[in-house]
Order: structure tokens, then sequence, then C-alpha cells
């Protein structure tokens, strides 16, 4: 969820809030007993993190401050993979951003394409394609590493 959370925001720091702040949401909404559904969980880290981008936006345009944004890092990798990461990382920034939010979900987030329908409002045929353009994106972008 914080992978997701950080594809969305601008910084680690503002992953980290949209997480918090949607887990929170999730918890004062749900019935105690129940877990919340994994869609419902993303397709709310994916609004509050909308949110924050526009009162961000809205703010440094009220302010007229240019603001240096840090590079977002998707990866925290450990030494002997960091030239793996970074290609990978470079790959996914390359894929289009419909792409890139159906293979972070299905991937790393878990979720079936069901779910990402659910938390993307798109029909679930539509995410399995982008989820199989997305992958041969990647592999056409890391087959001249690999060999």
């Amino acid at each position: 969820m914080l992978l997701y959370a950080r594809q969305q925001t601008r910084s680690e720091a503002d992953a980290q809030d949209v997480l918090q702040e949607s887990v929170v949401e999730i918890w004062q909404r749900q019935d105690r007993g129940d877990l919340p559904s994994p869609a419902l969980v993303y397709a709310t880290i994916r609004r509050r993190a909308i949110d924050l981008a526009r009162s961000r936006t809205r703010r440094e345009t009220r302010e007229a401050g240019v603001a240096a944004d840090a590079p977002v890092v998707w990866f925290d990798p450990s030494p002997e993979s960091r030239e793996w990461a970074r290609l990978i990382e470079e790959s996914m920034r390359a894929l289009p951003e419909y792409y890139r939010e159906v293979v972070t979900l299905k991937i790393w987030g878990g979720l079936t394409f069901a779910e990402i329908a659910t938390t993307l409002d798109i029909p679930a045929n539509t995410a399995a394609s982008r989820y199989r353009y997305g992958i041969e994106a990647l592999k056409e972008n890391t087959k001249g590493a690999l060999s």
C-alpha cells in the first residue's frame, strides 16, 4: 500500500501521510468487525493523494513560490539489487500513468482485476488489458539490460 501511495504522491512523507489518513478514514467508516476490501483501501489512497495534490497546487499557486520537488523513490533497494531496481523504476516511470497504476495495483497491491476495476472506476476487461500492455512494455524496456 505504501508503494502505491508513493506512486500517487510527490514524496515519501506525503505517501506516509496519505496512507495513514486513508487507513483512519476507512477504519472510521467500516463496521468494527469487518475488514475492508483491498479495492476500497487503494481507492481511498488514490482519492486522498488526488486531494493532497490539488490542495498543494492551489497553495503553491497562491504563494507563487516554486518548490523544488525531490524525485519520488518507489523502491528502497539493497546494495546488491540497486541496478536492477533502477532499471525497473525507470521502466515503470516510462509507462503511461494508466498502465503504471494497474501494474502497481496488480503486482504490489495483490488486487484482482475486478478489485482494480473498482479502485480505478474502469471495466475489469480494461484493467486486464492495461496490465497486459503494461507488462509487455516493461519487458520491452528491460530486454536489452537482461541480455
